[in-house]
């Protein structure tokens, strides 16, 4: 690529008159940089090893850099992380590749039901990763759910539309049977608010010919139902019906509220969340400051379904301990 070409890709300013012309490559990372090779960084250590290991040009965005190399191209911008997603944006464009935005749960049923991701990229959260595993790979599928790393990239991204038909057969709050292509999956663990979500992600790994298993259908992370009894001991499924729900998200909290309202009515549920979320619902959570708060209002309150906002399961006392005993080895 040109030196030209970089400048305008990136709308950065060229320092001085360079003897090089052109790049062969690009990195975010010292250690990878080859001779010829185009380099983004306002770290003035980093700058000095890139050189050292060749590279011909330098993107940066602060004025106090040393440019130490008269001979190689120098390259001022207002925002390196700004420019960077602007070159890979650039290679997108080349590679006439498809880039899609999933939400968390999406990316989560992706992760977890396809077999062979070996033509697909799962982009970081973090840019540095994101931009060598875009502008440093042959693949041409990627996808994501850091909506503002892939809109800045792709401001026009793509969303998974398209939906699988699914059947549901039967259902409760934690576990569904379904009917897909004509296969009966009898009582597996998702909530039957997230079948849209599923129906799109089949969809979506259909179309692009990636295989998948449904027989490793599980919970998302992002709700986490964990059966238990009054001293908060972990109970296998159905053997309680006193259930805690563990979420990273509101939006989660809202159906499953809806759910109960509508289908098990005699359900008393409460929420605990750190102290001072809002909720948009007709009651007040329960909040704390520490998981000895939660330990506590666990044990002491009347429940069968117990929503717990930003912790994940690893505060119950059984799992707690089992983490200290293993690291104890």
């Amino acid at each position: 690529m040109n030196i030209s070409d970089i400048v305008n890709i990136t709308d950065g300013v060229l320092i001085g008159t360079p003897k090089v012309q052109a790049i062969e490559s690009a990195s975010v990372y010292p250690s990878k940089i080859e001779h010829g090779d185009l380099f983004f960084s306002s770290s003035q250590d980093e700058i000095n090893n890139a050189i050292n290991n060749g590279a011909y040009a330098i993107v940066y965005d602060d004025e106090n850099i040393i440019k130490n190399d008269n001979e190689i191209a120098w390259i001022k911008v207002s925002d390196i992380k700004l420019a960077a997603m602007k070159l890979v944006r650039y290679v997108l464009l080349k590679k006439e590749a498809d880039f899609y935005l999933l939400n968390p749960h999406e990316l989560s049923f992706l992760k977890m039901l396809a077999v062979d991701k070996r033509n697909i990229t799962i982009i970081s959260s973090d840019w540095k990763k994101a931009f060598e595993q875009i502008v440093n790979s042959s693949d041409h599928l990627f996808v994501g759910d850091d909506t503002e790393l892939l809109t800045t990239i792709k401001p026009d991204v793509l969303k998974l539309e398209e939906k699988k038909d699914i059947q549901l057969i039967s259902e409760t709050m934690f576990r569904c049977s379904l009917k897909i292509d004509g296969y009966v999956y009898q009582n597996y663990e998702i909530a039957p608010f997230h079948i849209t979500y599923l129906s799109k992600v089949l969809h979506f790994l259909d179309a692009h010919n990636i295989r998948y298993d449904i027989e490793k259908l599980k919970y998302t992370k992002h709700f986490l139902p964990v059966f238990i009894d009054n001293q908060l001991q972990i109970l296998p499924s159905g053997k309680s019906d006193k259930v805690v729900i563990f979420a990273d998200n509101l939006k989660d909290i809202y159906s499953a509220k809806e759910y109960i309202k509508y289908r098990i009515r005699w359900i008393r549920s409460i929420i605990l969340t750190p102290r001072k979320t809002k909720l948009d619902l007709d009651e007040n959570p329960i909040w704390f400051d520490n998981i000895d708060d939660v330990h506590n209002s666990l044990k002491k309150l009347i429940y069968n379904y117990a929503f717990v906002y930003s912790l994940d399961k690893s505060i119950l006392p059984e799992l707690q301990q089992k983490y200290n005993l293993f690291n104890m080895h």
